[in-house]
């Protein structure tokens, strides 16, 4: 009874998860707020160690309305201020007071816990941002000081998904590569890759490219970073996917500080709804910040001891420091090598506390094929089976589904071979 039982539970259809929010980071701007209560003020605290919010400034100091009436009469207000306020009468007698003393331009979220429309109205009325109930938690800060910056008519601000091998030749650029395609082909989305290994990087190579300017230009030149500069650095691999290639020389050295990349991020970000990091396998201060700063991240790994020792350690260390993030997704890669001992996906998932997305096999003629002919896997064969794995991996990192394809005629067969013409 008991293993019927179990066994009807395994071939209950999996339930997929849940589409994690978007929320865009903001800008650097300083934000103050003014807490009633000990919990407000931890959640705040909280959310501003948020990676959403790493490029703020944030000051909490507590005493709520009043305090922040006091604050401004000889001082500056901010950018944002966040006001905890219980009481109606006195909220709304209190930014009719914070109002003569508050710097055009400064924005105001409100905390309160009152769930009132004629409230809220009132709020709006007298230009309040945002009137977010209590209790709150970091999440709910993040959001409302974030969304202040991302107004419905501006163009959405792009996704960075981040794809890093647990272990060096996992084929983690194959896969980041491979992804990405499915993205801008299966998903409609428009896609850029950025290799980020100026030394070693393979973009170029998959995808047949071999421009004259890369990510490298734009990295030693930060002053001349715009929207402008980046599009010319921009190689176009398809109608939807363009490349943001690697050297691959070793006429320098791309010795980096931490926030060398800062600039080009922020840039793609407001020009590319998707844009995949191609991360080398290396450990410094600019790889740490790319991956605790994307949106989502995929870890590449085959299945040994070593790759399992790291990909538990890059969770451990992505959950502790994107507390408000869902964790990173994996990959088992390179599954199946004759004669390789291996550990089973079913170990790895134990260890890690969470499954792999897909188990990908090895198969070293089809995908060796591709990296030669500087094609993807798609391009090779059509009906590949490894090409539904990242169609899978694309709809978990970026929410969505595939586009529907429209229905062929008669007439396609002919129709594909005058276009190929």
């Amino acid at each position: 009874m008991i293993n019927y039982a179990r066994q009807t539970q395994e071939e209950q259809p999996e339930i997929p998860p849940p589409v994690e929010e978007h929320i865009a980071p903001a800008p650097r701007v300083s934000v103050q707020a003014f807490c009633e209560t000990v919990e407000t003020a931890a959640a705040v605290q909280s959310a501003g160690e948020d990676r959403r919010l790493g490029k703020a400034h944030l000051k909490i100091q507590m005493g709520g309305m009043a305090a922040a009436i006091e604050a401004y009469r000889s001082a500056p207000t901010p950018n944002v201020i966040v006001l905890e306020s219980d009481a109606r009468n006195d909220l709304l007698a209190g930014l009719d007071q914070l109002a003569t003393v508050c710097d055009a331009g400064t924005r105001v979220v409100v905390i309160g816990r009152i769930n009132d429309v004629m409230l809220y109205r009132e709020l709006v009325r007298r230009g309040v941002s945002d009137y977010v109930l209590a209790p709150v938690g970091p999440i709910d800060v993040v959001r409302s000081i974030c969304n202040l910056f991302s107004a419905p008519e501006a163009k959405a601000v792009g996704r960075i998904i981040a794809v890093v091998g647990a272990k060096g030749g996992v084929g983690a650029s194959t896969i980041s590569h491979n992804v990405a395609w499915a993205i801008a082909r299966d998903l409609a989305m428009d896609a850029v890759v950025a290799d980020l290994d100026l030394a070693f990087g393979t973009a170029g190579l998959d995808y047949n490219q071999d421009p004259p300017q890369g990510i490298a230009d734009a990295v030693f030149s930060p002053d001349r970073v715009d929207t402008a500069f980046i599009d010319r650095l921009l190689s176009k691999c398809t109608d939807h996917l363009s490349l943001l290639a690697a050297p691959a020389t070793l006429d320098r050295v791309y010795d980096f500080g931490t926030d060398a990349f800062d600039a080009v991020f922020d840039t793609l970000r407001s020009t590319m709804p998707c844009i995949v990091l191609d991360i080398p396998h290396q450990w410094s201060g600019w790889t740490k910040r790319a991956l605790i700063g994307a949106d989502d991240i995929l870890i590449v790994a085959a299945p040994d001891l070593a790759n399992l020792r790291n990909t538990k350690n890059l969770f451990d260390l992505l959950k502790a420091a994107r507390p408000n993030d869902r964790p990173p997704l994996y990959c088992l890669n390179q599954v199946g090598v004759p004669k390789r001992p291996e550990i089973a996906a079913t170990e790895f998932a134990k260890a890690i506390e969470s499954q792999p997305v897909v188990s990908i096999p090895f198969e070293p003629q089809i995908f060796g094929a591709a990296a030669n002919n500087g094609q993807m896997i798609a391009e090779i064969s059509a009906n590949h089976k490894s090409i539904e794995m990242f169609l899978q991996i694309a709809q978990r990192l970026t929410g969505r589904s595939e586009t529907k394809k429209q229905k062929s005629s008669l007439l396609s067969p002919l129709i594909e071979k005058l276009r190929g013409k």
